[in-house]
């Protein structure tokens, strides 16, 4: 496997020589630091980890100064490692949009945006009881029975109802890398990721 730590910028569409319209995300990948490499012999298991946007000394405390120093590089606000990692980096290397070639298939993972305490129409799709015209005010949108009351007497675990909605870890796959812009770090891929404008997506393959 190999991934790079990117920034999802916004979406866009591109036209390809048939005429063909594509709906794309457009996301700032790398450039991403090794800041650690993990070996089976020291630590039970292969991965590289990935450090990506540069992070302020005043915001960085001793033990993630002196751990960024190994690696000879400044401060960065994200890590992430990426276990099995295809290619052979050395500690302080550097990984580009250039590990990727147009037309490969990558997944993309993300958190999607937060909705906050949401009812369980919105949430779960419910469809709402009983019609419009018939005395019920805003009760079509109530989820309705909770339970058996003659058996359980108690609301049964994972019954759906109102609560907090997204900011959830999402992974998208199956999209597709439409163009790389190797002097912008910029990466397309097609079709939509999870997450808000700005947040922070993990591209692998």
């Amino acid at each position: 496997m190999k991934g790079i730590i990117g920034k999802k910028i916004g979406m866009t569409s591109i036209f390809d020589p048939s005429g063909k319209q594509t709906a794309c995300t457009i996301i700032e990948a790398g450039p991403c630091v090794v800041t650690q490499v993990k070996t089976p012999e020291l630590d039970g298991y292969s991965a590289l980890q990935l450090s990506f946007g540069d992070k302020t000394d005043k915001h960085t405390i001793k033990a993630e100064k002196n751990h960024f120093a190994k690696a000879t590089t400044a401060p960065k606000k994200f890590s992430k490692e990426f276990r099995d990692y295809s290619l052979e980096k050395a500690l302080g290397e550097t990984i580009t949009v250039d590990i990727f070639e147009e037309g490969d298939k990558v997944e993309v993972v993300g958190t999607t945006k937060g909705k906050g305490f949401q009812g369980v129409v919105k949430r779960h799709g419910f469809h709402g009881v009983g019609g419009q015209s018939h005395g019920q005010h805003d009760r079509s949108r109530a989820p309705g029975s909770l339970g058996n009351s003659s058996d359980a007497s108690r609301v049964m675990k994972g019954m759906r109802m109102a609560g907090r909605m997204g900011t959830d870890r999402v992974k998208t796959k199956g999209l597709k890398v439409v163009k790389i812009f190797t002097d912008k770090n910029y990466i397309l891929v097609s079709g939509s990721v999870p997450g808000h404008n700005g947040s922070i997506v993990l591209i692998q393959k």
